[in-house]
């Protein structure tokens, strides 16, 4: 169930476009990109209204050749699972129902130990709270069933929300581009069954804000926006002002310096997922949040009171405080920025938003515990990604170089590594001669705006010292941190030094060299993020250096890295500092 796509044959391009709805993309080298055909990418297809001989005839028509024997068969009794469970919104307290065509698939739901935590069996079917709406469908997908969800999205509360034309409203020149009105189209789809919910995958620097915006003026409603640090809270509300016709009084800050709603509220995670003193368990339908399924639905029979009394307790607002937020308004889109970090407290109150209209933003779906498909479950499918090397080529990202740099380690420490156990990641990763290496790439590279990059804060601290540069890590307060940030975007400041608290939603356009000395163990995630810090659109070309111990487990976790970023279609080198050194005279 694997599609490779040579990039370089005539109507690949289409081609592109006629697999984005069923498979897809994993990897984006030069010359061939890799798509899959999952279960879940087949289910996707089918709830957006796509059928089997429409799948077939797109491979067919693009296909170099015959399709594999038994591909089609198999294509068919996938998505003829689709269907088989279907789940209804029932006309008061908020309450769904969930029903089975299939006899035996009902039998087998009733017998499962997990499922009688969230579902009540019925004479009409299986009554579902609908804060689990997202957890049922979840675990049916694990058992193999997909579930058909016909209860109605909301519109929200209505907000007028218009893109400036021609220029912001700092005068800077501004229009959307070809890819980011495709994203927003494909995303709201005429408002029709199977859409206005999925991700969009788009690389750092290409301006995937500007996507979310796009989605806002096609729905104008209430939104709420989740995103990773009040860092970026801040630097959406500058651009909604700049790019938009909202008003600052339209727009508020959720975060833990301030808690305040407006029709476009913009919070942390962090916030969200603080816990607070626990309070008294309410009764199940009173944590429904009913007011969210509100509008025209499927009219079912219900049924008796004595029956939802015995529908299992969820957990919600009495456990977060701050969850509340959900329900703060009538919203009619959310948008989850870097929807690769949702935590996972928040994926409840993702199950139970099913109702509302959302949209998740990423330059990379990869999480390394393993919970992509939970993310496509609950935020929906991937709708639209763009390859790197693509929108490279067109000069909306800066090309980039990717170099990894390999040192020696000092006799004493390769002798304490020999023996550290467990600890010799750190142990490589604090490497003392990594000095010397940051300080001679910053003044090779003296037209540049650097970015150090590293793991550990002890290193870290050593580091700015030395270069005599400011740090930031996760204890610099928010307002520090922005000082910094805008000093550098200012050219004030030529190096920075920050902790990972900087992977994720910093918008830096100037910073055109990334110089990385520790990370988490080559986690595919984290280098997508590092190497998009540097990949604004500017006028040259832009460095992304790591520095790894030689001879270590760096060199291990090194190899993740050129795997990764190698499928993105970059080309990534290997020096040993002595030769690098040499060479550079």
């Amino acid at each position: 169930m694997t599609v490779l796509l040579d990039v370089h044959a005539p109507y690949a391009e289409e081609a592109r476009m006629a697999l984005m709805p069923f498979a897809e993309l994993e990897k984006s080298p030069e010359h061939i990109h890799t798509y899959r055909i999952s279960p879940l990418s087949l289910w996707n297809a089918a709830a957006a209204g796509f059928s089997v001989s429409s799948i077939i005839r797109a491979l067919e028509e693009h296909s170099r050749y015959v399709l594999p024997p038994g591909m089609t068969k198999k294509i068919d009794d996938i998505m003829s699972r689709f269907g088989k469970l279907t789940l209804y919104a029932l006309d008061e307290d908020g309450v769904l129902l969930l029903k089975s065509s299939d006899h035996l698939i009902s039998l087998e739901i009733e017998a499962s130990s997990l499922m009688k935590k969230y579902l009540q069996k019925t004479s009409n079917g299986f009554l579902v709270a609908l804060g689990n709406r997202g957890t049922v469908k979840w675990e049916l997908i694990k058992m193999g069933y997909p579930v058909e969800d016909c209860a109605p999205l909301v519109t929200g509360e209505r907000l007028e929300v218009n893109l400036r034309e021609g220029t912001g409203a700092s005068g800077a020149a501004f229009q959307l581009r070809d890819y980011q009105k495709e994203a927003a189209d494909v995303l709201v789809g005429g408002n029709g069954p199977g859409t206005g919910y999925g991700i969009i995958c788009l690389p750092c620097g290409s301006g995937k804000t500007i996507v979310g915006m796009a989605v806002m003026n096609a729905l104008k409603c209430n939104t709420l926006i989740l995103t990773a640090n009040t860092a970026a809270v801040h630097q959406w509300i500058n651009e909604l002002l700049d790019k938009t016709t909202l008003t600052k009084d339209q727009i508020a800050e959720y975060t833990g310096d301030k808690k305040e709603s407006a029709p476009v509220t913009i919070a942390t995670y962090q916030i969200l997922i603080w816990r607070g003193k626990k309070k008294p368990k309410p009764e199940w339908a009173a944590q429904t949040g009913s007011e969210a399924i509100a509008g025209p639905g499927t009219v079912l029979e219900t049924n008796p009171p004595e029956e939802r009394e015995k529908m299992p307790q969820e957990r919600g607002e009495r456990d977060f405080p701050h969850f509340q937020l959900f329900h703060a308004r009538q919203w009619g889109l959310i948008i989850y920025d870097e929807v690769h970090l949702l935590p996972a407290p928040v994926f409840r109150v993702t199950a139970e938003l099913q109702a509302v209209r959302r949209l998740g933003l990423t330059a990379t779906l990869i999480r390394e515990d393993g919970a992509e498909t939970a993310v496509f479950s609950l935020v929906g499918p991937k709708r639209y990604d763009v390859p790197w090397k693509e929108l490279e080529q067109k000069g909306w990202i800066a090309e980039a170089f990717c170099i990894e740099i390999r040192v020696k380690m000092p006799k004493a420490l390769a002798l304490q590594y020999a023996v550290s156990g467990r600890e010799k990641h750190r142990v490589a990763a604090e490497n003392p001669l990594k000095i010397a290496v940051v300080r001679a790439l910053i003044a090779k590279h003296r037209d540049d705006f650097i970015i150090v990059i590293g793991q550990y804060v002890d290193q870290l601290e050593v580091i700015a010292k030395d270069l005599d540069a400011p740090l930031i890590t996760g204890k610099t307060p928010n307002k520090k941190r922005e000082e910094i940030y805008d000093r550098f975007r200012q050219r004030e400041l030529r190096v920075i030094v920050v902790s990972k608290v900087a992977n994720f939603a910093i918008d830096l356009p100037d910073a055109s060299m990334a110089i990385e000395v520790s990370g988490m163990f080559g986690s595919r995630q984290e280098e997508a993020q590092r190497l998009g810090r540097v990949l604004r659109p500017k006028e040259r070309s832009s460095f992304f250096y790591t520095v790894v111990s030689q001879y270590t487990v760096e060199e291990d976790f090194a190899s993740n890295r050129q795997q990764f970023l190698s499928e993105q279609g970059y080309k990534y080198s290997i020096q040993n500092w002595e030769e690098a050194e040499d060479e550079d005279g």
